[in-house]
């Protein structure tokens, strides 16, 4: 494994092949990339790229890393792209502006960063009582999502491509345990994107903190809990000191998907080689962190069982009670937002279609 727990033998080989159906080289006769980038009109690119997540947070800041490499790697060199993490270029939350005014060519981060300008972003993050990961990619992919995801920014002159994926997240570190939904009235709760719209309408007060603020307030009892991502994650963020009750399932986002966001302008004037090049070395990204995401995770809930941690499942009547908030999130956002509703049509349609296939397709969980 290298540093980025994703073996090379998972990504090289389909970014290669791929990138020799595209026409882009990728054999073994390196002699030949530089002919080839001339004819296509390729150039050597030097940007910055602006990310939203720490070169050390597991998948999500190392995948980034991954990306850079990975895309330095099959160009000889001819493409580099610097990362830069959070607040040492742009702050995480600025990132899209920066991208959007041309201060970086590029960004990295995943679409919910964006939710309270842009609401309906929060459909290529993750989705409340949405899709796993397999569907999601079906609906971006094969469903229209991905044509909708790229006109949403296109207004902002910026365009996304999923370049990641994240494993499902806990639902939440708490200082007490919570058996109903009435003992979530006046908690100060971490939550973003439309989980915390949802947690809002239950009576919480949602509070929204830098990322490096929320262990300390935790700590200190600012906060009566937090949602963050999945256990290795949590665990190596350090919550498991500070928290004892850790909840599951992440019911806000089954799946999360990465982005790579890159100024409209600069994006078009690349070759199309190249275009075509940093997608599919995005898609290899998606397959690497799919697998390692996975895989890891048992592990880091045995550790944080042994931190002390009491790991719950929520119970059927506080999912019924996030469940029925977030339709009514969902129809509000909807009346108000015609990208909003025209991509949830969207969404909706296909899962619609999807659900025979899903029910009979799949065992039951763990049969």
């Amino acid at each position: 494994m290298n540093r980025h727990g994703l073996q090379q033998g998972v990504w090289i080989l389909p970014v290669l092949l791929l990138a020799a159906l595209a026409g882009l080289g990728g054999g073994c006769e390196r002699k030949q990339e530089t002919p080839q980038a001339e004819e296509t009109g390729a150039r050597n690119i030097e940007w910055k790229l602006a990310s939203a997540f720490s070169s050390t947070l597991p998948y999500m800041g190392e995948a980034g890393i991954a990306f850079t490499e990975r895309l330095e790697e099959v160009t000889s060199g001819r493409i580099k792209m610097e990362f830069y993490d959070p607040g040492t270029l742009v702050q995480a939350l600025e990132i899209f502006s920066a991208v959007r005014e041309g201060q970086v060519e590029a960004g990295w981060a995943s679409a919910g960063f964006w939710f309270e300008q842009i609401p309906a972003a929060a459909y290529f993050s993750g989705i409340p009582f949405g899709p796993d990961t397999v569907e999601y990619l079906a609906w971006i992919y094969k469903g229209g999502g991905l044509g909708l995801w790229r006109d949403l920014y296109e207004e902002h002159m910026v365009y996304p491509i999923p370049c990641g994926v994240v494993p499902p997240e806990s639902s939440g570190w708490f200082r007490q345990e919570i058996n109903s939904p009435e003992q979530l009235q006046g908690k100060k709760i971490h939550f973003t994107g439309l989980g915390g719209k949802v947690l809002k309408r239950m009576g919480a007060t949602v509070v929204q903190l830098a990322a490096g603020d929320l262990y300390p307030a935790l700590e200190r009892g600012i906060l009566d809990g937090t949602e963050f991502s999945n256990p290795l994650i949590d665990r190596k963020v350090g919550f498991s000191k500070v928290a004892k009750y850790y909840y599951f399932p992440g019911w806000h986002q089954q799946s999360s998907l990465l982005e790579l966001i890159v100024n409209l302008e600069r994006w078009m004037e690349l070759a199309p080689a190249d275009r075509t090049l940093i997608q599919v070395v995005c898609q290899s990204l998606i397959v690497a962190g799919l697998a390692a995401g996975e895989a890891d995770q048992g592990s880091a809930l045995t550790g944080i069982r042994q931190d002390g941690v009491k790991i719950l499942y929520w119970s059927e009547a506080m999912l019924q009670g996030f469940k029925k908030a977030f339709q009514e999130v969902r129809q509000e956002m909807r009346a108000k937002d015609e990208d909003f509703r025209n991509i949830d049509d969207s969404y909706q349609k296909f899962r619609r279609n999807y659900a025979e296939w899903n029910k009979l397709s799949r065992l039951p969980r763990g049969f």
